[in-house]
């Protein structure tokens, strides 16, 4: 019976220490319900500018592709004034020749000219 007894008081110590009040349980969560609402409005806060970078990156996005655009229109204008310029050279280097063939052929008329004029003069 002492030993019935000793365990019941043993069982009854256990249950008493063991089991928390609702006081000290309020007491104990009340700072992380607080922690927890300010972590959940800072993270609230951090998806908000998330947000906004992401919006302001597809922004950036379509402004670099439309930069590209513009890029690849004015290399395609480069190369047609390129090729519009190389053109203009091969024509004129043709005129050149054309201008430097005629001084030869108009030096070479004006020699026989030169030679006919003096045989007229001996004569």
């Amino acid at each position: 019976m002492k030993k019935l007894l000793i365990l019941t008081c043993i069982v009854l110590l256990m249950f008493s220490l063991g089991c928390a009040s609702r006081d000290y349980v309020r007491q104990q969560i009340d700072p992380l319900v607080d922690r927890i609402s300010k972590l959940d409005a800072r993270v609230t806060s951090i998806e908000s500018r998330l947000s906004a970078l992401e919006s302001k990156a597809d922004a950036n996005t379509a402004a670099i592709e439309e930069a590209k655009q513009e890029a690849r229109d004015a290399k395609a204008l480069a190369q047609e004034a390129m090729k519009t310029a190389m053109d203009c050279c091969d024509r004129a280097d043709a005129a050149v020749k054309r201008a430097e063939d005629a001084a030869d052929r108009a030096e070479q008329a004006a020699m026989k000219a030169g030679k006919a004029f003096e045989l007229q003069q001996r004569k």
